[in-house]
């Protein structure tokens, strides 16, 4: 069997179960990961998973490397060659990089190790970075090397044309959803009210936290005995809990931190309608299609979201739910009303949002697309 390896720079942060599906769902590849640093061993468990080791000092060849021969970073600090080294012990037919901005400090190594080596790109890695001058410039020569670039969305792969990547070198990499984990909820008999929304996502700007809140407290005047979970964790926690504190929030919206995939499914069957005003950022940070929207779609909820991103090509407006501007406060609470007030309406839109998940990005489907990229890339 043909063996990739799958590098990330963290294995993994709790916001990066997609990946985790991906490596540990492959059927024709077999894998191993490469890492700088292991995190959430119990959530993610995998073998092997390769910690690459920092390189030897050598002061003389360093200073060789930076100073004289002005080689970039990865090769004068010496992980090109303990990259190199890992890759061929593992037997690897090529290397799966996550993350743009990974795949420009491993520019060096995708141009002279002469592995085949594909590049996956996830949203922020597509944008202007300020901390690091240059980054465009490099990522654009990423793209001209690199033999295939793959995009989580239709919207990033625009984004990849602009930078300049050749169209034929674009493949499509959905994020796959295991629909045998997330079985349809039927809400068709609950009582009209309470109406329970729910939003789940890390606590971070592009989510769209502050609208989802603003907006709640909305929809709340006309349905005091609605509530609202947030699901997640994130550095804007204190930030939005002293916002719903503000508008008096605080009997009808619950924090309940990170939770989960169990928990997050109940959490998911218990509630009537999905949240999700995802904008774009200060930084230019973007989504490619939320999981959690794909997730909680799965389960039968209706979608109350922003043209943003991926997300339309997860949501018709008026199919699968309601789609709205990014920061519009006042229509993000007219369709969260308007789902609220309509029972029928809401279990229509969340029947069509479970058929729609399970015709575009049913995993193993996802699965097979992601092998033949890799059996391109490798046959050449």
């Amino acid at each position: 069997m043909p063996t990739v390896a799958s590098y990330c720079s963290i294995f993994l942060k709790p916001e990066m179960l997609h990946i985790y599906r991906q490596v540990t769902a492959l059927q024709r590849y077999q894998t191993f990961i490469l890492t700088k640093t292991r995190q959430e061993v119990a959530t993610f468990p995998f073998d092997p998973v390769i910690e690459l080791p920092a390189p030897r000092k050598r002061l003389l060849r360093r200073f060789i490397r930076k100073y004289l021969q002005k080689a970039p970073a990865l090769l004068y600090r010496g992980e090109y060659d303990v990259l190199l080294d890992a890759v061929q012990k593992g037997g690897a037919d090529l290397v799966h990089i996550y993350f743009g901005h990974t795949g420009v400090h491993l520019l060096p190594f995708i141009e002279n190790s002469g592995i085949p080596t594909v590049v996956s790109f996830h949203g922020a890695d597509v944008m202007p970075r300020p901390d690091r001058p240059g980054y465009l410039d490099q990522l654009r020569r990423l793209l001209q090397v690199v033999p295939l670039a793959l995009a989580r969305s239709e919207s990033l792969a625009a984004r990849l044309r602009e930078l300049g990547c050749p169209p034929e070198k674009i493949r499509l990499n959905r994020t796959g959803i295991p629909l045998d984990q997330y079985s349809v909820t039927d809400r068709s008999q609950r009582p009209a009210r309470p109406v329970r929304f729910v939003q789940a996502c890390r606590l971070i700007e592009k989510k769209g936290l502050r609208t989802t809140i603003e907006a709640f407290a909305q929809v709340r005047r006309a349905f005091p005995e609605s509530s609202l979970a947030i699901a997640g964790d994130g550095p804007l926690r204190g930030e939005l809990q002293d916002l719903v504190a503000r508008l008096g929030l605080a009997a009808n919206l619950h924090f309940t931190g990170f939770l989960n995939q169990t928990a997050l499914r109940e959490l998911y069957a218990y509630s009537d309608i999905f949240v999700h005003p995802s904008e774009i950022t200060a930084g230019s940070d973007q989504e490619g299609v939320p999981n959690s929207l794909l997730e909680a779609m799965a389960t039968g909820l209706p979608v109350v979201a922003t043209r943003h991103g991926g997300i339309p090509e997860a949501v018709t407006h008026g199919e699968e739910g309601f789609l709205v501007a990014e920061k519009d406060t006042a229509s993000l609470a007219e369709s969260m009303l308007a789902l609220a007030e309509d029972p029928n309406l809401r279990h229509r839109l969340g029947n069509s949002a479970a058929a729609s998940v399970r015709k575009t990005f049913e995993q193993s489907a996802q699965i097979a697309a992601l092998e033949s990229y890799y059996e391109e890339v490798s046959s050449r």
